[in-house]
């Protein structure tokens, strides 16, 4: 960049141009949620057939569209904003350098050399003559020792000054010229094919773009307010609360994962950010997975092993597992989690359901995700459910349809707004026999759950507290009990289903108020009597207490349904118990009669 460019760059217009960018981003966000929610949501409550279908397939690409557009608008308003601060600071650099060599008698000309008067040191004998220097960016201890000694050996006292005005001139082309070649080959790669359609290509396009973005753009970022170290919701909410909308902007364009996964920060805000990182790594999901050779259609066949045929894996499926199984799998089952993520969105309207947040996503190992039905953050009573052994981000839907139909069934308890959480935040035990008998994965996941609780107190929107309930199934109700008992557990009520334990003897260690603390165990869910044999339960005066034992003092509700999974079946009075404590009517819960007492036996 030369002298005269660099002279005439205004840095507001290349801000005015990333504001524009980045309104025209919050119009295709605008447009993306009316699509989705009042529009399709509307569409799928009030009309049926395979018309309305067709629509509502287009609606969804239209959607897409919309989102995309928003995360480009984004990175582009961000990358203007880096390249107007880098060069900026350039500017402001060469804007001295111009006003001290005007200070000190020197005058700069158009190419950058510094033309200074004559002048004498004391003592000459008479004023050495004008002269001319041209500047050099950088410089090392060698050359700087060698400019020293010639300033020192010059007979004319502005030559010293010249050349340090010329190369602070220099250094400040150098650092707009840089910045230009930084910035230029990102801001050419924000641009989208020139059709209607956005492919997973666009998508993991989208997620190469972020990246160039960020390497390009790190001075800009680290020259922003920064996320606390510490990580406290309460701490979160406020540096997020202390950006501007282009700081905000540029927190969400260049680290999507990481604002989406900021406890305390607001649940649009979270969602979406967690959106995009949703579409980027389904984009380059879907594309791996399609590099990847399908595996062999012969997959098994017979040998013969002493008197017996046996069925083994053929020569060619043991290759291709060697080569490509583990990651096929991967793939295959993270996949399968985004697909039930984005069906839970796209189910929004159906029967009334109401818009989903996805407040936290991981794709990697066995995933994460945090799925909301209805804003927590404006909802009168929350449920956060935390699901137990063998869940992952591939068993995800099950996890997000349970909530959906206890949020069905406390809305219709009619005590107020409602929003339930599917908390898949830490990494479950994945074997019941090898996994589950150990507690270091409540324990080591229990701090995440205390501090997404309090983080739902930071991102509160309205003045009103909400009443809160923590849900637990199975090894999620070990994990909630160990968060209670490392920390504060932020709840007002606790539901337990099919506890094997829950690390606490009694119910009165689970930090809510007494009488809140409520359990189910169904018939032929075995999982509870596991823990009364010391696989999550308590020992507590030489026995293994869970919640269903009458001596840890829950209330136990009524529950039908059979097995270990049935307790969140559509219209059961499982689901309606638990929803009534949910939507704060604690009184109408019915429990289940106490055991009547042995003759004899206390």
């Amino acid at each position: 960049m030369d002298l005269k460019t660099l002279k005439s760059f205004k840095q507001n217009e290349y801000e005015d141009a990333a504001d524009g960018y980045r309104a025209v981003g919050d119009m295709a966000g605008t447009a993306k949620d009316a699509v989705d929610g009042r529009i399709s949501g509307g569409l799928r409550h009030e009309v049926k057939g395979a018309a309305a279908e067709a629509a509502l397939a287009e609606l969804k690409q239209l959607s897409g569209n919309f989102h995309y557009a928003q995360t480009e608008c984004g990175l582009v308003s961000t990358a203007l904003s880096g390249f107007a601060f880098d060069v900026g600071a350039a500017k402001r650099k060469l804007d001295a350098a111009l006003a001290d060599a005007q200070a000190g008698g020197c005058t700069v000309n158009p190419d950058g050399s510094v033309s200074f008067p004559a002048g004498s040191k004391p003592g000459a004998e008479k004023p050495a003559d004008a002269g001319r220097v041209t500047g050099s960016a950088g410089g090392t201890d060698t050359s700087d020792a060698i400019e020293r000694q010639a300033v020192n050996i010059h007979p004319n006292p502005y030559y010293g000054r010249a050349l340090d005005y010329a190369n602070r001139i220099a250094d400040a082309l150098k650092e707009a010229t840089d910045a230009d070649a930084k910035w230029a080959p990102k801001l050419r790669a924000l641009k989208a094919d020139d059709d209607l359609k956005v492919t997973d290509k666009d998508w993991a396009d989208t997620q190469s773009d972020m990246g160039g973005v960020n390497d390009a753009g790190k001075t800009y970022l680290e020259s922003l307010p920064q996320p606390p170290a510490s990580g406290a919701p309460k701490d979160n909410a406020a540096w997020w609360k202390g950006l501007s909308p282009e700081e905000q902007e540029a927190w969400i364009s260049m680290r999507p994962a990481s604002v989406g996964a900021l406890d305390g920060l607001p649940s649009t805000v979270r969602d979406d950010a967690n959106r995009v990182v949703l579409a980027e790594k389904a984009g380059q999901y879907r594309l791996e997975l399609n590099s990847i050779p399908k595996p062999p259609a012969n997959e098994w066949t017979w040998i013969t092993a002493g008197r017996y045929p046996v069925k083994v894996h053929t020569d060619e499926w043991m290759d291709w597992n060697r080569q490509y199984g583990a990651r096929y799998e991967q793939l295959n089952k993270s996949l399968k989690g985004m697909d039930a993520i984005q069906a839970r969105c796209d189910r929004t309207g159906v029967e009334g359901r109401p818009e989903a947040y996805l407040l936290g996503f991981d794709p990697e190992k066995n995933g994460r995700a945090i799925v909301a039905n209805g804003n927590p953050d404006t909802a009168d009573h929350q449920a956060v459910y935390v699901p137990g052994t063998t869940s992952n981000l591939g068993s995800i839907g099950g996890d997000i349809e349970r909530m959906e139909r206890l949020w069905m069934a406390a809305e219709g308890a009619g005590n107020g707004s409602v929003s339930t959480v599917t908390w898949l935040g830490y990494d479950a035990p994945q074997d019941i026999v090898k996994d589950a008998p150990f507690k270091h994965y409540a324990d080591d996941g229990a701090p995440a759950y205390n501090r997404f609780l309090d983080g739902l107190d930071s991102s509160r929107a309205v003045d009103s507290d909400p009443h809160r309930t923590a849900i637990g199934h199975s090894y999620g109700t070990t994990l909630i009990g160990s968060a209670a008992r490392q920390g504060d557990l932020n709840a007002d009520d606790v539901v337990f289903a099919g506890s094997p334990g829950v690390q606490v003897p009694k119910a009165e260690d689970l930090d809510v108020p007494k009488g809140r603390v409520w359990n189910q165990e169904a018939d032929w869910d075995f999982v509870p009597d596991i823990g009364r044999f010391g696989h999550g339960g308590t020992d507590w005066d030489g026995a293994f207490t869970i919640p269903s034992d009458p001596r840890f003092g829950a209330n136990q509700m009524q529950t039908d349904g059979s097995g270990h999974s049935e307790y969140w079946n559509e219209g059961s009075e499982s689901l309606k118990n638990q929803a009534l404590v949910v939507a704060g009517k604690p009184d109408d819960v019915e429990l289940k009669a106490p055991p009547n007492p042995t003759p004899g036996v206390r």
